[in-house]
């Protein structure tokens, strides 16, 4: 580990004089690489001099306690070393962790498809909720969210919608939300007042480019037709809607949000794109299926993942076992202690498996 600490802070001047060269600065593309590769080595090289330094305290306090005869100032020696090797072991589980390998993925835009399961009209509303809770997680990090499709009840709820967040790592970290999410509550449609489960199922998807996943356009089927439901003006009085047919997977992608035709399409080939290069990633893993064996998952979405618990005003997440009381703030987009809980235990899991390694 430390042959290669001392590798990087060596590109790490590297980069530094490499930015201050006139040359670099005018071409713009070389510029943001190397600016990229420099914020994020940055942490890493700080941590690491930092763990330099905390090496060499303890250095010089055994070197204060062996040659020191004052007890006071050898008392002071001892605190010092004390110290000094607690944070030396606090610094070299940080840097384990800044070493771990980067998920590619982590610094791209997000597509998240959620689709109502179990409970019907129930289920379609709890659908619209999880929207919501994205929605606000969204503003509080300063991402932006775009509406890609959706298909409405007509009470409010949400059969199925998927929608793209864009902002620096958002799939970094929203990754962890992929999966079955149930909600124990009396619906509002139950005249009983009896508890009912519904689930939703939550999908999410890095944005691929272009450069990630090919797409040979003689394998879509592209038709057009009229919008159909709520919609403003022309919505409904022109073929704007676009449906995608990938006929190699059998995908179908169908966007009638905007009024422009060549916009619903657009959307309906990001949409495509980020569900093939899914399928990509999901055998890729798969095939890492034994290294990945204790790793929090990231993409099976038949696992349930959570459950909303109304009566008690509960959230819990099921492979973390962490429970939360704050069911309310939980679903205004307060996500962050489950989001940083889900990450430790990742790191954690990630860890253990290179010391088994």
């Amino acid at each position: 580990m430390f042959d290669k600490l001392e590798d990087l802070l060596v590109r790490y001047d590297e980069l530094m004089k490499e930015l201050q060269d006139p040359d670099v600065a005018s071409d713009q593309n070389r510029f943001k690489k190397l600016m990229k590769e420099q914020s994020d080595l940055t942490p890493i090289v700080e941590a690491y001099k930092e763990y330099r330094n905390a090496k060499q305290n303890i250095e010089d306090s055994l070197t204060m306690l062996d040659e020191e005869t004052d007890e006071e100032m050898k008392e002071m020696a001892k605190e010092e070393l004390a110290e000094s090797k607690k944070r030396v072991e606090e610094i070299e589980q940080q840097l384990k962790v800044l070493l771990l390998p980067k998920d590619p993925n982590d610094e791209k835009n997000v597509i998240v498809e959620i689709r109502a399961g179990a409970g019907g009209d129930e289920a379609a509303l709890f659908a619209a909720e999880i929207y919501r809770m994205y929605a606000h997680y969204a503003e509080r990090m300063h991402w932006k969210v775009e509406m890609m499709s959706v298909n409405e009840n007509g009470i409010g709820g949400f059969k199925e919608c998927a929608f793209m967040i864009s902002g620096a790592g958002a799939y970094s970290r929203l990754k962890y939300e992929s999966g079955v999410h149930r909600v124990q509550r009396v619906p509002e449609t139950e005249s009983g007042g009896r508890i009912h489960t519904s689930t939703v199922t939550v999908a999410i998807m890095p944005e691929a480019e272009e450069v990630d996943i090919e797409i040979d356009q003689n394998d879509i089927r592209i038709d057009v037709f009229r919008s159909s439901g709520n919609g403003g003006q022309s919505v409904n009085t022109t073929d704007s809607a676009v449906r995608l047919t990938h006929m190699p997977s059998g995908i179908v992608i169908s966007c009638q949000d905007e009024k422009s035709q060549l916009k619903n399409k657009d959307k309906a080939m990001k949409l495509l794109r980020a569900k093939l290069y899914e399928l990509e990633l999901e055998k890729k893993q798969s095939e890492e299926a034994a290294y990945r064996k204790n790793q929090i998952g990231t993409g099976d979405r038949s696992e349930k993942i959570r459950t909303y618990n109304f009566p008690q005003g509960r959230v819990t997440d099921h492979r973390i076992k962490l429970t939360l009381h704050r069911l309310e703030n939980i679903l205004n987009g307060d996500l962050d202690e489950i989001i940083d809980s889900l990450v430790t235990a990742d790191q954690t899991a990630k860890l253990a498996n290179m010391n088994e390694d």
